[in-house]
């Protein structure tokens, strides 16, 4: 359990760090906005419904719930509700793994295909023109550098030492 830091022991953002992490929430808003707002004009996902189906359109194999959680960095409960939504709609299927009762499958169906095949160009361009093609080739590799270090361990490892699945999307 972590201890409650006393009220005096604070360490309070200085002006410079505050305007930092302002800029950092504004730029995830403005990204998240934008993303959302050009999936609907070109398909009929949502950014949730894409996500899901463009790691399982990435993965060699079917993917373990679990792991699909771990990849996404949601919580298990957050995945399962949004799988059953999206095998209501015709998106994906789920499985049950046989050597696991507990476990379970989850892959495309071919509407899920064809409907991340649709949004997949789209999406790409939103990502490019709201974020890629600001930076040079210089400042993406210094970003991607900046981000490993805050982000820190990823995926599973860093949840089964948090003993959480993350943070949603978006959130």
């Amino acid at each position: 359990m972590v201890d409650r830091v006393v009220k005096n022991e604070v360490r309070w953002l200085n002006d410079s760090e505050k305007t930092l992490w302002r800029d950092y929430l504004a730029i995830q808003g403005r990204l998240h906005v934008e993303i959302q707002r050009d999936l609907k004009t070109s398909s009929s996902l949502t950014e949730p419904e894409f996500e899901v189906l463009a790691h399982l359109s990435e993965a060699d194999s079917p993917l373990r719930m679990t792991a699909l959680a771990d990849a996404l960095q949601w919580e298990r409960s957050r995945l399962s509700h949004q799988v059953t939504r999206m095998v209501k709609r015709g998106l994906v299927q789920r499985t049950r793994c046989p050597d696991d009762g507990r476990g379970a499958f989850v892959t495309c169906t071919e509407e899920g295909v064809r409907e991340i095949e649709k949004a997949a160009p789209d999406h790409v361009e939103t990502v490019r023109r709201a974020f890629l093609d600001r930076l040079g080739e210089r400042d993406k590799r210094e970003l991607a550098r900046l981000l490993a270090l805050v982000r820190g361990p990823s995926g599973a490892e860093a949840n089964r030492r948090s003993g959480a699945a993350g943070v949603a999307s978006g959130a």
